[in-house]
């Protein structure tokens, strides 16, 4: 499906999505009122069929459209209506492709018009699509196998705009619940699409990691060409693998020795390297072939984290790992997981929620991912919170994207039904 690359057509893209939601709600409240009912307007707008089309369109536009959705899904999920929360976390994999027109359009102006000449083959069928662009496979006449992620046109120069208009649909729709805010959210969509959407700083991102894990036999990352590589255009070597998913199918052994490594390797990252790929989809992990070794994807998301921070959170750990109680209440509060704004009660079951999530870690040391219900728990918790008022004060960004993290670790090794020795990682890391 062609994407709507002139800032014109964005806004009226957005407009029409508006106009269209404003309408039904219309409807349904002339039906209300004949019945006798006074309707409710962020009832009426909330309605699955407006939600749907707004997933819909958010996944037709991509970027910043799409980034947001993602953004609010993943942290604020728990206290949304349930319809929207879960056509929101869709938003997440959920993108359409370029047609072949478009497609060769971007290249052309990337590569110049006879860059076909320097390939034995390009399949213009893309092997992936998310939010800003899509891969494709390809051959190049010196023999290099590469995979190509092409952004999609007009991403870049519409973040701005697409992200004032996307809040300002949400806002007056009536789907965001009252009382979360929205702007922490914008403004961080904002910041992290023009980020993303600069190929070659992923380009170098994606070097940087190749270099620490050049002697590891545990992952693979693609080797970063910048002879082919733009602001918009990412070429790299093509390394084959299945989805992460696949590897559920493989025995116990393998499963435990994988979801360790990545658990693994997001300590080292937090606590060795000071730098993160933030984002945990699961499209971004393959296994390579043999099953033996994890393929590494899609370094746009990564980010550094304030060493202040690494140290607060080594020592957080430790004492919710110690039952330290007053030491982890204090470091919440200095980490900002706790707000002074938020009522007494809910302080008390965020904290009730932190306990929760350390006593499972001590209970023993291997954490059975398959077994625990630590997530429904949560889960029901939070949803506990929701019914009483509770909008979440935003966090602090650096922990939004952890909590992110650290969230999609969780439904990976419990895709894999796997069993980690988490207590001895911690240890490897000084921590506990």
């Amino acid at each position: 499906m062609r994407v709507p690359s002139g800032r014109v057509a964005r806004v009226a893209r957005l407009g029409s999505l508006a106009a269209g939601a404003a309408g039904r709600g219309v409807w349904q409240a002339a039906r209300d009122l004949r019945q006798g009912t006074r309707p409710q307007l962020a009832g009426l707008l909330a309605t699955p069929a407006n939600v749907t089309r707004l997933a819909e369109e958010l996944a037709r536009m991509r970027g910043a459209a799409m980034k947001l959705g993602q953004l609010l899904s993943m942290d604020a999920g728990e206290v949304l209506p349930p319809d929207l929360a879960e056509i929101l976390a869709r938003l997440r994999n959920d993108a359409h492709f370029m047609p072949v027109r478009q497609l060769k359009q971007v290249l052309n102006v990337e590569w110049g018009t006879h860059w076909p000449r320097a390939f034995r083959s390009f399949d213009v069928n893309p092997v992936a699509a998310a939010s800003i662009g899509q891969v494709h496979r390809a051959v190049l006449r010196d023999g290099r196998e590469v995979a190509v992620k092409v952004q999609y046109p007009g991403v870049a120069r519409s973040i701005d705009s697409d992200i004032a208009n996307v809040g300002a649909v949400l806002r007056l729709s009536g789907l965001v619940p009252q009382g979360i805010d929205l702007t922490p959210y914008l403004d961080e969509a904002r910041r992290l699409l023009h980020e993303e959407t600069d190929y070659l700083r992923e380009g170098r991102n994606l070097a940087a990691f190749g270099r620490r894990l050049s002697t590891s036999d545990r992952f693979v990352v693609p080797e970063f060409h910048d002879d082919w590589s733009t602001a918009r255009v990412l070429a790299m070597s093509y390394v084959a693998g299945r989805p992460i998913e696949d590897a559920a199918g493989l025995d116990q052994d393998a499963r435990d020795r994988l979801a360790g490594d990545l658990v693994a390797l997001f300590l080292r990252e937090l606590f060795e390297f000071e730098e993160m790929q933030s984002d945990p989809n699961f499209a971004n992990y393959m296994v390579s072939d043999d099953g033996q070794r994890i393929v590494l994807l899609d370094f746009g998301a990564t980010r550094r984290i304030a060493p202040a921070l690494v140290a607060d959170l080594r020592d957080f750990i430790a004492a919710g790992l110690c039952g330290d109680d007053e030491r982890v209440e204090t470091l919440a509060r200095r980490m900002g997981m706790l707000s002074g704004a938020d009522r007494a009660d809910h302080q008390a079951a965020i904290l009730s929620m932190i306990a929760m999530v350390f006593s499972e870690l001590r209970a023993a040391p291997v954490f059975d991912f398959a077994q625990s219900d630590l997530a429904r728990r949560l889960q029901d918790s939070a949803m506990a919170m929701a019914e009483t008022g509770f909008a979440p004060s935003p966090l602090p960004m650096d922990l939004l994207y952890l909590q992110r993290k650290v969230a999609g670790m969780f439904l990976l090794a419990r895709r894999l039904q796997a069993r980690v020795p988490v207590q001895h990682l911690l240890r490897d890391h000084g921590v506990w």
